[in-house]
């Protein structure tokens, strides 16, 4: 079973969704080194695989982006897609050593990219993120952010800096995006999330002082929801986003 990229986009048949069959594959051409090993689904071996021209889709398929396919995708194959879709990505930007620019080779034993002239090891990029939901008494504060890609009102979120504990980070991003203080950290859970290559880990947290001040920069709007205010649109649950936001809903929103 083949995940075939083009940047972040899947190769699929248009008729059904399904992944390219292995004569498709082969007619493809791809160099070996671009078939990287995923997992198994289903019973079936999984790999990954990118094309650098577009031109390449056969007939009857098409490219389509892994959002698209939410809802689409079963919650097995969603998961086995995403890690593919960073797995193709980071072998296709470790082609060459990012410290001497030479030639890399695949590792014995790990997921790692080893220089063949200075040694230096490049492992698949994972970029912790904290998405917090902040609770005053029956509120909850939503926030519409500048550059995401959905439109929606959702939990605050922002990605860790170096040397930051994940506590720390929330407790930064919260006063730089809205301006307020928070306490009472609790966490809530993680996910895996290929936009691009993120580990969401989300928390609760309860609103301490402070008054909403936003970064334009990067929250256009933020504001309470409680039980007497329109909520956001339910969306299915293929993010932790939702997940979070849905086990404080009141009843009947």
């Amino acid at each position: 079973m083949s995940f075939v990229f083009h940047g972040t986009r899947l190769l699929v048949r248009e008729a059904d969704l399904g992944l390219p069959d292995e004569a498709a594959v082969r007619n493809l051409e791809l160099d070996p080194q671009r078939l990287q090993a995923v997992g198994v689904l289903d019973g079936q071996y999984c790999q990954a695989a990118w094309i650098d021209d577009e031109g390449l889709v056969p007939p009857g398929y098409a490219l389509r982006g892994l959002r698209s396919l939410f809802g689409e995708f079963d919650d097995a194959r969603l998961g086995v897609a995403a890690r593919a879709c960073q797995i193709a990505e980071w072998a296709r930007t470790h082609r060459f050593c990012g410290a001497c620019g030479s030639g890399t080779v695949l590792a014995t034993g790990e997921r790692c990219f080893k220089c063949v002239n200075c040694g230096h090891m490049a492992y698949p990029r994972i970029s912790p993120a904290m998405m917090v939901l902040i609770r005053d008494g029956d509120k909850v504060l939503l926030a519409l952010h500048t550059q995401s890609a959905v439109k929606r009102f959702v939990p605050l979120a922002g990605f860790l800096e170096a040397g930051e504990s994940v506590e720390e980070a929330v407790h930064r991003e919260v006063f730089e995006e809205v301006g307020l203080r928070v306490h009472n950290l609790r966490y809530f859970g993680s996910q895996s999330w290929p936009f691009p290559h993120s580990l969401m880990i989300a928390f609760t947290a309860d609103y301490l002082d402070g008054d909403i001040r936003t970064d334009p920069n990067e929250i256009a709007e933020a504001r309470w929801f409680g039980p007497g205010d329109t909520w956001p649109e339910r969306v299915p649950h293929v993010s932790i986003s939702s997940m979070l936001v849905d086990s404080h809903r009141p009843p009947g929103h």
